[in-house]
């Protein structure tokens, strides 16, 4: 029963809000008055005047001004418009379109810098065979680059005769036969840089007094003085030779004695050479 009468009120109220809508609609209606349609007069005059009209249609306009006349261009009072001035061409050269003659040509420009050296690029293919070159200079004959000997005496000397070349009787090494035994000389036959060494034994009380010999100069001396007792003397030197130079050692001529010390049983004296740098320019 509560609960019919709840309903029963709430749908008076809603009733109520909806005729009080209706009736509001009805008042604005009749003051205002609804929108219409067609267009006043006003709005026609405003509309004529304001649509554009082409320049060469003069349809609806007068040639002539119908109230009073104006100066300036564009639409008069009245629906006038009077011819609007024609434009003045003034023609115009484009100076830089005028091609003159092909001047002379200018001088060279200096070289620019160097660019930046840029990558190696990859391998090309092989090329094709070449033809075959004109024969070489015919070269010098082919040389031995080697020369080398060691020789020795085992008898002792005692000479007070003239110069005479000392002579050896042991051949330790001869490359090639370079030193000939019998004259007691080596022979160069590879110009070149030498090395030479002479080694002696002196005698008891008596002189020793030789020269290492280049053909027929002096080079280096080999000498000792008379002792009581005997001594090892040695004796070096580097020559730089030409083809067909000698080496040998020599006795010098003295008014005393000359005398080298050697016996059966060892060596004592030998005589050494070798070939340093061959000259082959």
């Amino acid at each position: 029963m509560l609960k019919l009468t709840y309903c029963i009120k709430k749908l008076v109220m809603v009733t109520r809000r909806l005729l009080g809508h209706v009736l509001l609609f009805i008042c604005l209606t009749s003051v205002t008055g609804a929108p219409s349609s067609e267009p006043t007069e006003e709005e026609t005059t405003t509309t004529t005047q304001d649509r554009c009209i082409r320049c060469c249609d003069p349809h609806g306009y007068p040639t002539q001004p119908t109230t009073a006349s104006a100066t300036a261009p564009g639409p008069q009072p009245g629906g006038y418009y009077p011819p609007y001035p024609m434009p003045q061409i003034h023609p115009q050269i484009n100076i830089t379109i005028l091609k003159g003659d092909k001047g002379e040509r200018g001088d060279r420009g200096p070289h620019g810098k160097l660019g930046k050296e840029g990558a190696v690029g990859l391998q090309g293919p092989t090329g094709s065979k070449g033809d075959r070159g004109q024969a070489g200079v015919p070269g010098d004959s082919y040389k031995q680059h080697y020369s080398a000997f060691s020789v020795g005496r085992k008898k002792g000397l005692h000479s007070s005769d003239y110069y005479q070349t000392l002579i050896f009787d042991t051949t330790f090494v001869n490359l090639y036969g370079h030193f000939n035994m019998f004259k007691g000389k080596f022979y160069c036959y590879i110009p070149g840089i030498y090395y030479f060494n002479l080694n002696i034994h002196t005698w008891n009380f008596k002189e020793t007094y030789l020269h290492i010999m280049k053909n027929d100069l002096d080079m280096v001396i080999c000498y000792a003085q008379p002792s009581d007792r005997s001594i090892m003397q040695s004796q070096s030197i580097m020559l730089e030779l030409q083809e067909n130079d000698e080496v040998w050692v020599r006795l010098y001529k003295r008014e005393r004695e000359n005398a080298v010390y050697s016996d059966d049983v060892d060596i004592y004296v030998t005589f050494n050479g070798y070939l340093i740098k061959p000259d082959l320019y």
